[in-house]
C-alpha cells in the first residue's frame, strides 16, 4: 500500500487562499464590492457543471470543472489581468503568458509531481484553447462578466472606457465553446446598448 505525506498537496491547498485576495475588475451582482478570484472560479465551475450540455461539442465535465477550478490560481502571483489590457496585442498578451506561465511553475510545483502536472497541463490547455473542455471553459468565462455587467449598469465598462466595438471583439470567442452562449450573450449586449451602458 502506498503511503501518503499530505505535506505537498497542504503546501498549495494553504497558497490556494491567497486567491481569495486577487480583487477582480468585476463587481458583484448586488453592486456591494469587487470579486475576487477564488469566487470566480467557484462560480465558473459551477456556471461549467450546470451548462455542460450547452456545449458546441461533447466535453467531460469533471475535466472542465478541474479547468475552471485551476485556471485564474497563477494569478496568486501575477494578479488579475483586465482582458482589455492585453486582448489584441500580441506583445502584452505574450508579456502576460511569461508571467503566468512563471506563476504555473511554482504554484502547481508545489504539488507531488503527477498530480501537479495534470493541473498544469489543464491550465496550458486552457490558455491554449485547443480542446472541446477549453474553449467552453473559456466562452463561460467571458459570459459571466458579461452578465456582471449587465447586472451593474455597465460598471467596469464605463469605468475604464470599453467601447461596444471592443466587447463584441473580444468576447466573440464565446462562440467558439457554444453557439448557444454567445447568442445569448449578443442578446446582453444589444440590451446594454439599449440600456446606454455601451456605445
Amino acid at each position: 500500500m502506498k503511503t501518503l505525506h499530505p505535506t505537498a498537496h497542504l503546501a498549495f491547498v494553504i497558497e490556494m487562499d491567497r486567491l481569495k485576495g486577487v480583487l477582480r475588475k468585476t463587481l458583484l451582482h448586488d453592486g456591494s464590492r469587487l470579486e475576487n478570484s477564488a469566487e470566480h472560479s467557484w462560480h465558473l465551475a459551477t456556471a461549467v457543471l450546470v451548462c455542460a450540455e450547452l456545449a458546441n461539442e461533447p466535453i467531460d465535465v469533471t475535466k472542465a470543472v478541474k479547468m475552471a477550478l485551476v485556471h485564474d490560481v497563477v494569478e496568486i502571483d501575477s494578479g488579475d489581468i483586465f482582458i482589455y489590457d492585453y486582448a489584441g496585442n500580441k506583445d502584452a498578451a505574450a508579456e502576460k503568458y511569461q508571467r503566468e506561465s512563471k506563476a504555473a511553475q511554482r504554484l502547481f510545483g508545489l504539488l507531488p509531481q503527477e498530480l501537479g502536472e495534470e493541473l498544469r497541463q489543464l491550465w496550458e490547455a486552457y490558455e491554449k484553447m485547443d480542446t472541446p473542455e477549453a474553449k467552453f471553459v473559456y466562452a463561460l468565462d467571458r459570459l459571466l462578466p458579461l452578465i456582471a455587467n449587465c447586472k451593474n449598469n455597465g460598471h467596469s465598462w464605463k469605468k475604464h472606457g470599453i467601447s461596444l466595438d471592443r466587447v463584441i471583439k473580444h468576447n466573440r470567442k464565446i462562440d467558439d465553446g457554444s453557439h448557444v452562449l454567445w447568442d445569448y450573450a449578443e442578446q446582453l449586449i444589444a440590451e446594454g446598448v439599449r440600456q446606454g451602458q455601451l456605445s
